[in-house]
């Protein structure tokens, strides 16, 4: 089986938090989990699959390891790999940049020929704006939202059921494409 390739970064450890309970919530043995800030173009590029961690800082920065990274991200050719996307962020203290890192990361996806899945309803969450809005469709965002800071005791429901629906997700674009991991 081929692993998935997990990549994050974390400045206060809430991200490392969450992803150490998305590496338990998703169950097996396929994932490869790497700090961003740790990481190459090639270490991304070995994967077919690859779920990404952030959080956005201030007026819509990515997290400063992201930050860092994004002139190699922005070089990678996405093209047959399949990315699901998780963010942090504040809806409240900075509700018109809530988890706008998703949004930053998953466009060069897009734009350099990826396929984005995980995209994620905005309803419940009380920010006013945000780039991760999928083609400026404020219903959905391109990943999974958390505010650890104002909702963290939705966090684990949140993972559990976007883990689920990007399992589910990843299997039909698998199975389409005639690809097993």
């Amino acid at each position: 089986m081929e692993k998935i390739g997990l990549f994050y970064g974390s400045d206060t450890g809430v991200t490392d938090d969450i992803t150490k309970d998305f590496v338990e919530i998703w169950g097996s043995d396929d994932l490869e989990v790497m700090e961003i800030g740790d990481a190459t173009i090639e270490d991304l590029e070995q994967y077919k699959v690859l779920v990404l961690g952030l959080s956005t800082w201030y007026d819509g920065d990515l997290q400063s390891d992201w930050e860092t990274f994004f002139d190699d991200f922005q070089a990678i050719d996405f093209t047959d790999k399949i990315v699901a996307i998780y963010g942090l962020g504040d809806q409240i203290g900075y509700a018109e940049y809530f988890v706008d890192g998703i949004g930053i990361l998953a466009k060069v996806v897009i734009d350099n020929g990826g396929k984005v899945i995980g995209y994620w309803p905005t309803e419940g969450y009380r920010h006013t704006d945000s780039v991760a809005f999928v083609d400026d469709d404020e219903s959905q965002f391109y990943g999974l939202a958390l505010d650890n800071d104002n909702e963290s005791q939705l966090n684990d429901e949140r993972l559990t059921t976007w883990i689920d629906q990007v399992k589910k997700e990843l299997n039909t674009v698998l199975l389409a494409e005639h690809i097993t991991i």
